[in-house]
């Protein structure tokens, strides 16, 4: 269950938790035409601290321009609502769900006129995937179900509706006994997980589906750009079912996700079964920077 905050940001004023309400017949509710964000903010010696709060911001209003919904809030008021909501909950560390839809209006498949509504909710969140997972790695199955085609939907855009396909996925791998699932795409490649980007690595090179093929994780160009900095070979590419299988490692990252190591795909085991030396190494400078110990990403902090 959610951990209940004191309150949530909607339309440009906070109200309680409890009386954030929106009608039964709000037109996302029935067809899912909305954007959203997660973002995280870790607790740090200099007080909270917001990962990547810009690049998030980004993302959210180029959904927000894919999906031709227009808010009456700018970029730079919505960062300040996010900081805002921080502050006025009092939490060291949160996950942060900034969400833009369409409101009640008509009903119908074309929303006419409908209002652009905006939240912006905080609350304590723990590991995604778990400590236990975090620390020796998860369990993975590849889906049933396959990732969008770029030309069924939008695939570059967090569109609320999309992630019906996630949940199907996420359902599938946990009822038979899985942590995750592995989507593929149309052509059959690994493409991702439910809601993270993909990662292995083989004969000591970091590979990971291109962009072309996945939402532009922001924890996926984190892990990129710290594999680089440490001379990490790194190749965006196409991954196969059975190249995962024979990987060396394999983790997977996300906002929600962080830096989770894959132990196990298919009941198959990944190199030999335990986090690997890149993995960790990616891992551990990940943790520093977002608990605010290093001075080389620093600037991916918004501090409160």
């Amino acid at each position: 269950m959610i951990k209940e905050s004191k309150k949530i940001w909607m339309d440009g004023k906070f109200i309680d938790w409890a009386d954030a309400k929106v009608h039964i017949l709000t037109h996302a509710l029935h067809y899912g035409m909305g954007v959203f964000e997660g973002i995280r903010c870790y607790k740090t010696q200099k007080g909270p601290a917001i990962f990547r709060l810009k690049e998030h911001v980004n993302r959210l209003f180029n959904s927000c321009h894919i999906m031709q919904i227009e808010p009456e809030f700018s970029r730079e008021e919505i960062i300040r609502a996010i900081i805002e909501s921080v502050k006025i909950n009092k939490l060291q560390e949160c996950y942060i769900r900034p969400i833009i839809y369409i409101g009640y209006g008509a009903m119908g498949l074309y929303p006419k006129d409908n209002p652009i509504k905006v939240a912006i909710a905080v609350w304590p969140w723990g590991a995604y995937l778990g400590e236990e997972g975090i620390k020796n790695g998860i369990r993975v199955k590849i889906s049933s179900f396959t990732r969008h085609h770029v030309n069924i939907t939008m695939t570059k855009s967090k569109t609320c509706g999309d992630y019906v396909n996630s949940i199907l996925a996420k359902k599938e791998a946990i009822s038979c006994g899985f942590n995750e699932a592995l989507l593929l795409d149309t052509q059959g490649f690994v493409v991702e997980g439910s809601g993270e980007n993909l990662f292995i690595v083989r004969n000591g090179v970091l590979k990971t589906p291109p962009i072309t093929a996945v939402l532009e994780g922001i924890t996926r160009s984190s892990a990129i750009e710290i594999a680089q900095r440490e001379k990490i070979p790194v190749k965006e590419d196409n991954i196969t079912r059975d190249e995962l299988y024979i990987a060396n490692e394999a983790f997977l990252t996300g906002t929600a996700a962080e830096v989770t190591p894959v132990r196990e795909v298919d009941s198959r085991v990944i190199g030999n079964g335990r986090p690997g030396p890149v993995t960790k190494k990616i891992q551990d400078i990940f943790f520093k920077t977002v608990k605010g110990n290093s001075k080389t990403y620093s600037s991916w902090l918004t501090y409160i």
